[in-house]
């Protein structure tokens, strides 16, 4: 069971109005903060954190789940509207698996980041 995710970032604050528009969809929002980074959540725990470290780029891929086809759609168009960019738009992916629906987008700093709904 993974408890937290953190990822490295160039520039602190475009990363955090990113994630903060981003993540909104989903139900994320910021629980704490510290000057060297940021911890997003649902319901008071922080489990997704970005800091300021060098260097800052790592080609990570965080997926988050989302409860419908819908919230994916609108997590992908609030991360686009945020300064993302597109990296694969929001669909079925059965090659994946079976009623897997998921949106990508990359970071300001390249990271590929998902919203994944899996209808079982």
């Amino acid at each position: 069971m993974i408890d937290h995710v953190v990822l490295n970032v160039k520039d602190l604050e475009t990363s955090r109005a990113f994630y903060l528009r981003s993540l909104a969809p989903l139900g994320y929002e910021i629980v704490k903060e510290y000057p060297e980074g940021i911890g997003f959540g649902v319901q008071g725990k922080p489990d997704f954190w970005i800091t300021s470290r060098k260097p800052a780029y790592s080609g990570v891929h965080v997926a988050f789940t989302a409860p419908n086809q819908e919230t994916v759609q609108q997590f992908h168009q609030a991360a686009l509207a945020a300064g993302g960019t597109d990296n694969g738009a929001p669909g079925l992916r059965p090659d994946y698996h079976p009623g897997y629906y998921g949106g990508f987008v990359l970071d300001p700093d390249g990271n590929n980041i998902e919203a994944v709904f899996v209808q079982l």
